[in-house]
């Protein structure tokens, strides 16, 4: 199975078949993935699974934080991680998100998915 850095890619996503389909794109090629619907899910995860290398997560979710926020926690709190964000609505300022985070504009191909985590 593939894997980032020896690890996992956690998939942050409220939409459902969005979830589902970029999950599985990236589990159909090999990479080891967890899913959250939500912030809130996605710290219980990161909590949970040492393993994870990679958050994958949407800017605009429901729940306490948003995937900015989420972005800025794991920043403080894992900041061995990767972390790419993506929204089809908005376009985060630079400034708001932590040095080394990327960003990819919805819609996205799943090779562009692969190079970013990669």
């Amino acid at each position: 199975m593939t894997s980032v850095s020896g690890g996992v890619v956690l998939v942050v996503e409220d939409e459902a078949l969005l979830l589902f389909s970029i999950a599985d794109d990236l589990r159909e090629l090999g990479f080891s993935v967890l899913e959250a619907r939500n912030a809130d899910e996605a710290v219980a995860r990161l909590e949970a699974h040492a393993e994870i290398a990679v958050v994958f997560t949407d800017i605009d979710m429901p729940g306490s934080m948003d995937g900015l926020g989420l972005t800025a926690l794991v920043d403080q709190r894992w900041p061995a991680l990767k972390v790419v964000v993506t929204s089809g609505k908005k376009l985060p300022d630079r400034a708001a998100m932590p040095e080394g985070v990327q960003f990819l504009s919805k819609p996205y191909a799943i090779e562009q998915v692969v190079r970013a985590i990669g």
